[in-house]
Parts: C-alpha cells; structure tokens; sequence
C-alpha cells in the first residue's frame, strides 16, 4: 500500500492539501472523503488502510481554512471571501475529476463526516450523477430557527468585526451544549467519542480544534439553511447510507439523522438506509467500535459494486 500526499488547484487558483491510500492492482472502487470541522483528512488513515486491504482505494482533502491547506494563520477557520460553503462543495468536484483521471473505470463513492456530510448533501444535488453511492456520517437534520438565528448573529458580527475575526460566541452557540450530555466531563471534548485515546490524541493534534471564524460560522449556516431545500435535485438511482451513533448530539441522538433519511426516501431515492451503534458518540469512524464501523462500510460498498 502507498499513501502519498498531494496539491491540486481549484477553480479560482488556490491549492488544496490531499492525501491517497492505493494498492498495486486496480481498485474495486474509490472512496472520497470530505472530513468534518476543525480536523484533517490525515485522521482517517485507519479507515482508508482497511479499505486498501479490501481493494477499495481513498482520497480525501483538506478543506480551505482546515489542515495543510492553511498556509497563513489569518486563513485557519476561514473558507473564503465570497460563497464560501459552494467554494468547498467545488474544491470537492476538483478531487473527482483528479480520481477519476486516475481510475476512470472504477465507481466513485463519497464519504462525508459532519461538516463533511453536509458539504456532501450539497456535492450530491450538483454531481451525483458522478458517484455510485454516498454515506452521511455524524450528520443531522435541519437546524430550523436556532440555525437562523445564528446565521443571523454570525452575519452581524462578520460585518461588526470582520470575516476573518475569530467568533468566541459562534464557537460556544454551536458547540457549547456538545458535552453537557457526558458531564462531568473529562475533557471538553468528550462529546467525540468514547475512546478516551483518540480524544487525546486530537486534543495535542496542532490541526484540530481551535476557534472559528465569523465568516465561517456565516458560511456554513447559509449553506446548512439551504441544503434541504434541494435534495429533489439529487439523481434517484443514488444509493445512500446514514451512519451515527446514538449517543451523537449533532445529530441529536438519531433524530436529525432520521429527518435527513426521510427527506431522502421522500424526495424518491430508492436506496437509502441507516444504521446507528449504541452508546457510540459524534466521531463513529474513531470510536470504541470502530471496526464493526469498518465493516459495516465495506460491506455497504461492496453489495453496489
């Protein structure tokens, strides 16, 4: 197996930070990933090297303002100057055309993993028609008024102190309730999952974490407000997979996610299934049962090849 790392360009000229997982024979297939908030796709080396063993080849990026894509401290936390969340859905579509060129013949599959699976909800109304299938990991539903408020406040305070300003108040709106469900605490990070290593080792990780920016809390819930108003743009022959753990609250213990998988099925998609791990927290792909995870996905893959 070899695991490289890489730049490509996006339309407007930045660079993009990517890393690829691949054998030496001809994959099965390819998966995609579009890694969550605050984090980088580096972390999810375990999942890709499974995969590899199986055939099933990886490629994943970090998004603007997250990871090795950063090159100056102003850009960490910040998508873009302008239509910032489509900005990232298009830096996206960038990586397929990249994979494809490489393996034209091999079906596509996307994984996307919290801000990760909504930026997929929103490639997948655009370029659906590119993947075989598409999985939804630490999602949820629509934020509804507590979505529009914010939206509201990150908006007034983007313009009050600038864009690129970090936002001490988005971060504690949207994340502060997180861990209030696995109080007392060991650390503020706890809501992540249920091993404790792993929520150690992203605490000293220098790519994960720190405060966001008012841009980019302006950002993401204008394109979180939007996404579920398109989903009949979405092709019906797309399969589509929700996985999360029930103990998430992003994903409000399964109930966001439940809401998703109905306007899925609602909107005519034919093959769109679920399945939630007890007790498991937000990162599912970095918890206790993580294998089961594993497996659970590859045989996901491999009954639509």
């Amino acid at each position: 197996m070899e695991e490289s790392t890489f730049y490509f360009h996006a339309q407007d000229g930045k660079e993009l930070f990517a890393k690829s997982w691949v054998g030496e024979q001809q994959p099965k297939a390819v998966l995609q990933i579009a890694h969550g908030m605050a984090e980088h796709i580096g972390r999810y080396g375990n999942l890709a090297r499974f995969l590899v063993s199986h055939g099933i080849y990886v490629f994943g990026n970090d998004h603007r303002g997250h990871g090795h894509t950063v090159r100056r401290d102003e850009d960490r936390g910040y998508y873009a100057d302008q239509n910032g969340f489509e900005t990232v859905v298009e830096d996206m579509k960038q990586l397929t055309d990249v994979v494809k060129e490489e393996f034209p013949d091999a079906p596509l599959f996307l994984l996307g993993h919290s801000m990760g699976s909504f930026l997929s909800r929103k490639y997948v109304q655009r370029y659906g028609e590119e993947l075989q299938g598409v999985i939804f990991s630490g999602t949820g539903g629509h934020p509804g008024l507590i979505g529009k408020i914010g939206h509201f406040l990150a908006t007034q305070e983007a313009r009050k102190k600038g864009r690129r300003t970090p936002s001490e108040r988005m971060n504690s709106l949207t994340f502060g309730s997180y861990n209030k469900a696995f109080s007392p605490g060991r650390t503020e990070f706890d809501w992540l999952t249920r091993d404790e290593t792993e929520v150690d080792a992203y605490i000293k990780d220098p790519l994960c974490g720190g405060v966001f920016t008012a841009g980019y809390f302006e950002d993401f819930l204008k394109g979180l407000l939007c996404i579920y108003d398109e989903d009949d743009q979405i092709p019906k022959q797309l399969s589509a997979l929700f996985l999360s753990g029930d103990q998430d609250p992003v994903g409000k213990n399964t109930k966001g996610v439940l809401q998703s998988y109905q306007q899925l099925k609602s909107v005519g998609l034919t093959d769109v299934t679920y399945k939630f791990y007890p007790g498991a927290r937000h990162e599912i792909l970095n918890e206790t049962n993580k294998q089961e995870v594993y497996e659970d996905l590859l045989k996901w893959i491999e009954k639509r090849l």
